[in-house]
């Protein structure tokens, strides 16, 4: 009984880690350039605060992910262990809202604001920061149910000490 408790814990804690690590290895990478009237453009993740915090979110909840996945299940700081899986989710939760908000503009523009958009100049860039959105999303997805895992197991061994 007790494995069929840590192997979900750690196929998620394994698949939040893959999507993580991939979201911000392909943003940091993801990078293109254009002329445009004899004048050189070069887009890449660092023109934008959103990019550089969707990729420093990701490397964060890698970090975690990396030293949380051999953590052993019979730990005490399970507690602990949820509070910061909580935080992990809504830093993820907001970088990709963010980049998302910002990817939307790049590839659509704004008329209203008079922002073009840029998908059409820069397009290695755009393919490599929508693979990074998509990483980003499967690892807020895992981290969600990660949580509702976490309390889900919290709510059963609260229950079960009453009974």
């Amino acid at each position: 009984m007790a494995m069929a408790k840590i192997i979900p814990t750690f196929l998620l804690r394994l698949i939040a880690l893959g999507a993580t690590i991939s979201a911000t290895a392909v943003m940091v990478t993801s990078h293109d350039s254009t002329t445009v009237l004899n004048l050189k453009f070069v887009a890449k993740y660092t023109n934008s605060p959103t990019f550089k915090y969707f990729a420093l979110t990701n490397a964060i909840a890698s970090g975690y992910g990396l030293t949380t996945i051999f953590l052993p299940s019979k730990t005490s700081l399970w507690r602990l262990l949820l509070v910061l899986d909580l935080v992990i989710l809504c830093l993820l939760d907001s970088s990709i809202s963010a980049a998302l908000a910002i990817g939307y503009v790049g590839k659509k523009g704004n008329t209203q604001a008079g922002w073009l958009p840029i998908c059409g100049q820069v397009p290695k860039f755009c393919d490599h920061a929508n693979a990074a959105l998509i990483c980003g999303f499967v690892g807020t997805i895992v981290y969600f149910l990660l949580v509702l895992y976490s309390l889900h197991s919290a709510v059963n061994l609260l229950t079960a000490g009453k009974a």
